[in-house]
């Protein structure tokens, strides 16, 4: 009798029923004998009450079945109430173990909700999918630029990216007036408050630059994608790292990109960016981007010859009157030797400048406070 199956689920109470009336016992009786109030056995058989381990245990030896039968028959019973609940909580940890919705809802990505429906539908059209279950290759942008897959933190920061670049309005996309942008953007470079003019010039020359916080472990630093069939070019910003150095290394790592026409046929999405990586599955595009980059903040043959020079002696006004003499930031230059190891991080910190707080002044930003909530709301 302990292995017994209900074909449906019932409360327990139907089965001690059952029981009782096999060996012709009252409620009544059969209270007498468990030693409980008459009271206690007819709720449990109208299911009012549910079997305790205690009432198992007596109904075990007074019926010949085991106290086990009967705490499974009202663990079934329970389950199979609790079903609608076990669904919506099934399908709401589905949809935050795929998707960061917490991270989304904070940020005002989406909008917060108590209906598993409403903030599905709002996590849907955000990634522009129609089931939880889609795959997320929108634009082919579901690889790295190592070849590894993105994780969905750096999809939804791409996604992010594409919102705010679709509100931008600038005019067509010129390759000839970016090149010709490179001496301006340049000469910005010893005066970190010059930064703030970068999304004017871009835009002139048809570039969208926006700038998202970055999610967090997502490593993510930039990224060059297209709009309108490939004809209008973006940039996006993670500012992952608030240093000089890295912004501008970051920036024109992107612009030649967009110089390039990478990214068309594939979103290019760059992590842990930094001048000299050495890594043998680097793309050849993101070697060209990189060497660029690299020149741009200050040209290489000059580096290496003051590095000749100077090693292992770097003084603080060599390194101010190098960067000086190349038009730069001696932040940039401190930086650039820390990367090639011939300083440590620790030293020459001081120029080593924040610039989020300027670029973030006139960018289309979301994060670090910023919230585009036009875009935020479905």
């Amino acid at each position: 009798m302990s292995d017994r199956q209900p074909a449906e689920v019932f409360p327990p109470g139907e089965f001690l029923r059952d029981e009782l009336e096999v060996r012709g016992w009252t409620q009544i009786e059969f209270a007498q004998i468990i030693g409980r109030p008459p009271r206690l056995v007819s709720e449990i058989m109208s299911g009012k009450r549910s079997v305790t381990p205690e009432t198992a245990k007596e109904f075990a030896a007074a019926l010949g079945t085991s106290a086990q039968y009967w705490m499974n028959l009202e663990t079934a019973y329970q389950l199979y109430k609790a079903e609608p609940a076990s669904e919506r909580i099934a399908r709401e940890a589905k949809l935050r173990e795929r998707f960061p919705v917490r991270e989304m809802i904070k940020r005002g990505w989406i909008e917060a909700s108590d209906n598993i429906d409403v903030v599905e539908t709002r996590v849907l059209e955000f990634f522009k999918i129609t089931s939880v279950n889609d795959n997320l290759d929108f634009a082919h942008a579901a690889r790295r630029n190592h070849g590894e897959d993105i994780s969905i933190l750096q999809i939804a920061w791409l996604c992010r990216v594409r919102q705010l670049a679709s509100v931008l309005q600038v005019p067509p996309y010129s390759q000839k007036a970016l090149h010709e942008a490179l001496d301006v953007l340049r000469g910005m470079i010893p005066n970190p408050e010059e930064i703030r003019h970068i999304p004017k010039v871009l835009a002139e020359c048809g570039v969208r630059l926006v700038v998202v916080e970055p999610m967090p472990g997502s490593k993510i630093d930039g990224v060059c994608l297209w709009m309108d069939g490939g004809r209008s070019p973006v940039i996006g910003l993670s500012l992952r790292l608030d240093k000089i150095d890295n912004f501008w290394f970051v920036l024109r790592h992107e612009i030649e990109h967009v110089l390039r026409g990478d990214g068309k046929e594939q979103d290019i999405i760059d992590t842990e960016l930094q001048e000299g990586r050495e890594d043998s599955e680097l793309s050849e595009a993101e070697r060209a981007a990189d060497a660029a980059a690299g020149d741009f903040c200050v040209p290489r043959v000059k580096l290496e010859s003051f590095i000749a020079r100077v090693r292992p002696l770097y003084a603080e006004a060599k390194i101010v009157n190098f960067a000086r003499a190349n038009e730069t930031h001696p932040g940039i230059v401190a930086g650039q030797l820390q990367y090639r190891g011939e300083i440590p991080y620790a030293n020459f910190r001081k120029y080593i400048v924040k610039v989020r707080h300027i670029i973030t002044s006139s960018a289309l930003t979301d994060g670090w406070g910023h919230t585009s909530h036009f875009l935020g709301r479905h």
